[in-house]
């Protein structure tokens, strides 16, 4: 991770995106909190987690814009574009200006779906292809760093002033990004011409998926995952209340247990990746997260608090391994397309997965829920680590601490040998057809 972060054009980016990052895990909280203050209504609060997952069905029609535009001056404006959704949350004040709350979270739902798909071509423009895994897990390990604090200073703010001074926050985070990823210099070539009528063309990204076979396995077995994993999210209510006799609000203690161990996770995930693949990093992840499921079936604090951090571990390196996947696995004209599928790929099982199991937690025991989810993902993750050879391990230069970035590097003579490109793209691979967590965005 040292190593990537040893070049300036990703220290910039990854300036920008730790602005971006605090702003996001500050609002989304909050705006559910908001919307319980102003009807009292805990479905209607709920609700609002919805709106900002609808829009994952329009991520064959982003994705298809995203690739339409360089990616450098695109980000920048999807994150001005951002700042100025969430204006009108200035104008709430009652009941009915809820609708405004939900409108907001929609269309922050679709911006974050952009950012998501233009930020992975930007990548691997920025990063040659065997620093990606880094360069992913080193986001992952912000993302989790501000999860343990972020959501909490949200909703703090939002108690102690309102929502203004969050939403003028938020705001601010996301014009920081902007301005700072507009320092970045890319040399960036036009997109290339639709070659297609428009329908084929926003269905590429979802026939590269099923065509390429690591991808394909990733995305069956990890929506196989998801299709439980969102149970926990209510079945973790019912362990503090029914299983400890602790009160909801220690849901959050537990919460920040679980960052803990996504901290560690993001550390450790590019080395999990050089050393038994993107795939076989994901197959991990999944794996991890079956025992500590089934460690939550059982009662018992001590035992709950390891479940927590083995499942804290098990998120990024599920997320690194898919996202730099998907990189390594897609030409990049086809990036925002791939990325905005697999990103709603996974999202659908999840939010489908979370209401599934908002329902059966009344009916059925949460222990033999938890034991459900413990034994899908287990066998998910296994089937996952069995096609792991589709996605070999890769080895990373060792890079001296004074080296140049390839990006630095002067031009050289017309007689001298060019340099090796930044961004190295592998060649296909036989028998192999060229062809995914906030995942609900903050999770």
């Amino acid at each position: 991770m040292r190593t990537v972060l040893r070049r300036p054009d990703f220290r910039l980016l990854f300036v920008a995106l730790l602005a971006s990052m605090a702003a996001e895990s500050m609002l989304l909280l909050a705006l559910a909190i908001w919307v319980k203050d102003l009807t009292g209504s805990d479905g209607l609060a709920g609700a609002t987690i919805f709106a900002i997952i609808a829009p994952m069905v329009l991520a064959p029609l982003v994705g298809w814009v995203v690739d339409r535009y360089r990616r450098r001056p695109f980000f920048v404006v999807a994150n001005l574009g951002t700042a100025l959704l969430l204006s009108p949350l200035f104008v709430v004040r009652d009941r009915g200006d809820v609708w405004i709350v939900y409108l907001v979270a929609a269309c922050y739902g679709l911006s974050y779906l952009t950012l998501h798909a233009t930020l992975s071509g930007l990548l691997r423009q920025l990063v040659p292809s065997e620093l990606l895994a880094d360069a992913n897990g080193a986001l992952q390990t912000v993302r989790q760093g501000l999860r343990l604090g972020g959501p909490l200073a949200g909703a703090a703010l939002y108690a102690a002033v309102g929502g203004w001074l969050l939403t003028s926050l938020a705001m601010t985070g996301f014009v920081v990004a902007a301005a700072v990823v507009g320092l970045l210099r890319v040399t960036e070539h036009p997109p290339a011409t639709a070659t297609l009528r428009w329908p084929a063309e926003l269905a590429a990204g979802l026939r590269h998926l099923t065509r390429e076979a690591a991808l394909r396995r990733a995305l069956l077995g990890y929506g196989l995952g998801s299709l439980v994993m969102g149970f926990t999210e209510s079945l973790i209510f019912a362990y503090v209340d029914q299983g400890l006799d602790r009160d909801a609000a220690f849901v959050g203690v537990l919460i920040t247990v679980q960052g803990v161990g996504g901290l560690a996770g993001g550390l450790l995930s590019p080395t999990v990746v050089r050393r038994v693949g993107e795939l076989g990093a994901l197959a991990a992840g999944v794996t991890l997260f079956g025992p500590a499921a089934l460690a939550l079936a059982w009662p018992d604090l001590r035992l709950g608090v390891l479940a927590l951090l083995l499942a804290g571990l098990s998120l990024p390196l599920t997320m690194v391994g898919l996202t730099t996947l998907v990189q390594r696995r897609t030409p990049p004209g086809l990036l925002g397309r791939v990325t905005a599928a697999s990103e709603a790929l996974v999202s659908g099982p999840q939010a489908v997965s979370i209401g599934t199991g908002a329902l059966l937690v009344g009916a059925i025991d949460y222990r033999l829920l938890f034991v459900l989810v413990g034994v899908v993902t287990t066998l998910a993750g296994l089937w996952l680590w069995h096609g792991r050879r589709l996605t070999p391990p890769t080895a990373v230069p060792p890079v001296p601490p004074n080296a140049v970035p390839p990006t630095a590097v002067p031009p050289t003579p017309a007689t001298a040998v060019p340099p090796t490109p930044a961004v190295h793209v592998p060649a296909p691979r036989r028998p192999l057809s060229d062809p995914a967590v906030d995942r609900i965005p903050g999770r």
